[in-house]
């Protein structure tokens, strides 16, 4: 009986060389596979929405003070004080009705404060309060004073004149108070004396036998 060891021995070699082939066929498409996503590019992040801000709220209008004139005492009823409102600017006349006199003038805040300022450092510091009454104090030639001035109607008011009576200057302020009295001061060539009566009406006033008007006070 013939021993086949030479062809088993071929046959052997043929099955280990397919083996071999498979194999490398194998790791050759596993290193493709991973080459592949090795190279596969990366996904981009996209970008976070920016964030726009809500627009400001719009500042709420503010109501603006009425012009008007006011009209008062002093808390110690001594003297008289006026004030006129114009556009959001104010003039003031705080007067004895004897020798005592100031004229102060400034603006009004929205808020209805006011800081008037005078000659010498008079002032007037006060409050509006709905429309209808100015509340505060005044600081005139030392002295310092309480008052309050109610929303005036004519002929109620502030009244001046200024003109040239015989050679003098003269310079007279008026306050109309409710129910009719008048509190006023002429000044002439700078000296102060209690001022003649002026019809409401119309302005009218006798100064030293000449006749003149006396208009409402607007800043």
């Amino acid at each position: 009986m013939k021993r086949p060891g030479p062809l088993i021995t071929l046959i052997a070699g043929l099955l280990l060389g397919l083996f071999m082939l498979s194999l490398n066929a194998t790791t050759g498409t596993k290193s493709v596979s991973s080459t592949a996503k090795k190279e596969s590019p990366t996904a981009t992040a996209s970008p976070a929405p920016t964030k726009t801000s809500a627009p400001p709220s719009p500042s709420p209008s503010r109501t603006p003070v009425p012009d008007a004139s006011y009209a008062g005492r002093t808390d110690d009823d001594s003297s008289a004080v006026a004030v006129t409102v114009d556009d959001g600017k104010a003039v003031a006349y705080f007067c004895d009705g004897r020798a005592k006199e100031s004229w102060l003038k400034g603006d009004v805040k929205d808020d209805g404060s006011m800081r008037l300022t005078g000659k010498n450092g008079d002032e007037l510091n006060g409050t509006l309060k709905e429309g209808k009454r100015i509340s505060g104090t005044v600081d005139v030639g030392g002295g310092h004073y309480a008052f309050s001035a109610d929303k005036a109607k004519k002929p109620s008011g502030l009244y001046r004149a200024t003109a040239t009576v015989r050679g003098a200057k003269i310079d007279g302020g008026w306050i109309v108070l409710p129910g009719g009295k008048q509190v006023g001061i002429v000044t002439r060539d700078s000296v102060a004396s209690a001022a003649p009566s002026i019809d409401p009406d119309t302005g009218a006033v006798t100064v030293d036998g000449q006749q003149l008007t006396a208009r409402p006070v607007t800043p």
